[in-house]
């Protein structure tokens, strides 16, 4: 006869590992804990951004509770919060740490289960597309890869150590690779894919869209894998190999994917934590092979913002580990403007700062390759106070008279403001007052009296933050005119034109997609302008708008194509289906409390109208 088993109800072995669990150790990985009495320690909240502590945990009550933000719960709560997971995942996860083999995994809902599956499905075909990825750089045709990689001054294990592979010309391969593990939505929502859509309808008749082949996105490009904090690959950047016009960006990165948000990602974090919670400090560099180029030096506490300006989460996601960083941007590249608002957000998040200046012409990969990593380990030993290398920068740029004295105060007053403490205000007012040497008691005082406040000049954030990806290439194909519209064959060898404007204004007209979106006014304005034939550069927008359209204009942003506008549109009419849903379920639930029938059988057909079209939209 076969051995039966029993499998454990998720509520007995939650109880189980919530026992062994130590809730100080666990919650430490994620926070940086101090004692604070006999049983309690106390961090900063990972959940809200704040100055001083008010995150406590208690070791022997195995519990946690912020008092700024009013958080709490036991170890499970936290787990679930932090890694945004189901519950049944959390407990899974809280196991794993503790080495205890878990059950099968039950869930509370079929969406709550269907979530789970899509992330752990996402994951494994990134970690497959890595080995695959890895084994291709091995390979007869991954050559050039590794002799460019070995001529950046990489040898095989520092190649192994971050996963680096190569992507090959071929769209294909990893298509076929990857296709016994998942279906085509899985490969689609995965990122790792491109398509083009195609329509097999007949002329007047409405678009009949037809299934569309996969190829791969990163072809013929040295891929580097991104990594969550857990160490698990949950995205790629593809640097091209090829130096024509057609290899497209020289850096492609993956788009967003339900376990994907660059915005909550920090490169190499996964790999540098432990050396921060030992150091007690951060190195901050722009690119990824600065890095790792670092990393390789012995500097292990050292993580990569890609390129992009930092955010708040990435700012709290740090600050977990340390609030101390050394800031290795060069502050005279195309990247000025990226670090300018990284640094803004670590002034004003309280991050103590010091910026590492290397010589003319040098980043950090080039200058480790070049001058060694005793040189580099000097510069940091040498890094100024950021506010000690913003007064230099003042002086440098301006004269020292009176009128070039006022102009460097108005150039440093924006920083100073942005420092939370008013007290450090004060003090940083007067030490630029004195290295400034401001003789004038009149605009001593002035300067004092306007850090004091912060809100006199203070310069706004960035008016781009609070924008939705989707939004953002909404208003980009908007204003775009015909300057982005291109020609193809369709499958009759007929020449079409496809113009993002037109698709963006008739799908946003007559569908309202951007409604209770932070640029509605913006896109309003500039819909019905479109509509009047109106210059978009002239339009009379208020201050606000007027900065935020201007923004998303002036920045430098990923080429759009016909791929990206139909995913940001897709992701609105995700957003619109999900926000009806939301609103049928409330409304189902008044109209039960009301006795009313005949409602609640219509709203509940609308209901699966709307999941029905919801799920379909999901698969697009």
């Amino acid at each position: 006869m076969g051995q039966t088993s029993t499998v454990a109800t998720p509520g007995d072995f939650s109880q189980t590992v919530k026992q062994q669990a130590d809730i100080v150790r666990i919650i430490g990985e994620y926070v940086k804990l101090r004692k604070a009495g006999a049983q309690n320690y106390s961090g900063l909240c990972p959940f809200h951004g704040e100055k001083t502590p008010s995150f406590s945990v208690h070791a022997s009550r195995q519990f946690f509770h912020c008092f700024g933000c009013g958080v709490s719960g036991d170890v499970f709560t936290f787990i679930q919060k932090i890694e945004n997971i189901t519950f049944p995942e959390a407990v899974r996860a809280v196991a794993q740490k503790l080495g205890i083999a878990a059950p099968k995994v039950q869930f509370n809902s079929p969406q709550e289960a269907r979530e789970a599956r899509t992330r752990g499905l996402l994951l494994d075909l990134h970690e497959a597309a890595c080995q695959w990825f890895q084994d291709q750089l091995r390979r007869p045709e991954g050559a050039a890869a590794r002799e460019y990689l070995h001529g950046r001054g990489l040898d095989d294990q520092a190649i192994a150590r971050f996963r680096i592979g190569f992507a090959p010309e071929s769209g294909f391969l990893l298509r076929d690779k990857l296709k016994p593990l998942a279906d085509e939505d899985a490969l689609r929502e995965s990122g790792l894919f491109s398509w083009k859509e195609r329509d097999e309808s007949r002329p007047g008749e409405p678009a009949k869209p037809a299934p569309a082949s996969l190829y791969s996105k990163f072809r013929n490009r040295i891929v580097f894998p991104i990594c969550n904090e857990g160490g698990k690959v949950i995205a790629f950047t593809g640097r091209t190999l090829a130096t024509d016009d057609k290899s497209g960006p020289k850096y492609l990165n993956s788009p967003e994917t339900p376990i994907y948000s660059k915005s909550r990602v920090l490169f190499n974090l996964h790999l540098a934590k432990e050396a921060i919670r030992r150091l007690d400090y951060i190195i901050l560099v722009e690119g990824q092979m600065d890095c790792i180029s670092v990393f390789n030096a012995g500097f292990n506490n050292v993580i990569a913002s890609s390129g992009t300006a930092f955010t708040e989460p990435q700012a709290r996601l740090l600050a977990r580990f340390s609030k101390k960083i050394v800031v290795n941007f060069d502050p005279d590249t195309a990247g000025a403007a990226a670090a300018e608002r990284s640094l803004a957000l670590l002034v004003s998040e309280d991050f103590d700062i010091k910026i590492i200046t290397l010589e003319q012409g040098f980043d950090p990969d080039l200058y480790v390759r070049r001058k060694g990593a005793a040189a580099y380990g000097a510069a940091l030993q040498s890094s100024q106070k950021y506010f000690d290398y913003l007064i230099e920068r003042a002086q440098a740029q301006f004269p020292r008279t009176g009128e070039g004295k006022l102009k460097a105060v108005n150039y440093l007053l924006p920083h100073i403001q942005r420092i939370p403490s008013r007290i450090v205000r004060d003090e940083l007012a007067a030490d630029v007052a004195q290295k400034l040497q401001i003789d004038s008691a009149v605009l001593r005082q002035e300067l004092r009296h306007v850090a004091g406040t912060r809100t006199a000049t203070k310069l706004a954030p960035a008016p781009e933050r609070d924008l939705t990806e989707s939004e953002r290439l909404l208003i980009q194909a908007l204003a775009s005119g015909s300057e982005l519209a291109f020609t193809f064959e369709d499958d009759n060898g007929q020449e079409q034109v496809y113009n993002p404007a037109e698709q963006a204004y008739y799908t946003l007209f007559s569908e309202q997609l951007h409604k209770g979106l932070r640029a509605e006014a913006l896109i309003d304005a500039l819909l019905k302008a479109l509509a009047e034939g109106a210059n978009l550069m002239d339009l009379p927008l208020p201050d606000e708008d007027r900065a935020l359209f201007m923004s998303v204009l002036m920045k430098d942003h990923e080429p759009l194509t016909a791929e990206l506008l139909h995913g940001a549109i897709g992701a609105l009419r995700r957003r619109q289906l999900e926000h009806r849903q939301r609103d049928l379920l409330r409304l189902i639930s008044e109209a039960s409390r009301a006795n009313d029938a005949v409602t609640v059988a219509r709203l509940m057909q609308e209901k699966q109208d709307v999941d029905r079209a919801l799920r379909h939209a999901k698969t697009l």
